[in-house]
């Protein structure tokens, strides 16, 4: 079971793929969608994070910063951003180890990544649009954006 609609979304502090640091509650103030994904390079989460960056436009309408989060080193993350041309901000919850997955209640033990978890927090820091996937289920992007009301 992941995060409740309404329920306030757990603030986190990490780095982006550029090693600047990054935290949920200092983003107050506008929308966010957070994104979380097993593993950079994989097929699934490869064609996810390219529809995403195709889609920006509709993040922007609605003024909602994008951030994707994955278990992958920091370094990792900059490969695959630079490697896919992804320009918005990659997570990392290498250490602890799947630690912001686990409080947003979809991180998978046994496979010691997150599940597809996908949430829409208000400018408030409340989370207003949820939807999990499992890691090999790939979700509706276009779902997430009309959930945005882009």
């Amino acid at each position: 079971m992941s995060l409740a609609i309404g329920q306030v979304a757990p603030d986190f502090t990490t780095r982006n793929q550029h090693g600047e640091t990054i935290r949920l509650e200092q983003l107050r103030g506008r929308p966010v969608v957070l994104i979380f994904y097993p593993w950079a390079f994989s097929g699934i989460c490869t064609g996810e994070l390219r529809v995403l960056r195709d889609s920006q436009e509709a993040f922007r309408r609605v003024g909602a910063r994008l951030l994707a989060i994955s278990c992958d080193a920091m370094f990792t993350l900059r490969a695959f951003a630079d490697a896919e041309g992804l320009d918005f901000d990659l997570l990392t919850d290498h250490w602890p180890h799947g630690g912001i997955a686990e409080r947003y209640e979809v991180f998978d033990d046994q496979a010691g990544c997150s599940l597809r978890g996908t949430f829409v927090i208000d400018a408030e820091g409340t989370v207003c649009w949820t939807v999990v996937n499992g890691i090999g289920e790939p979700r509706e992007i276009a779902d997430l954006v009309a959930g945005l009301g882009a």
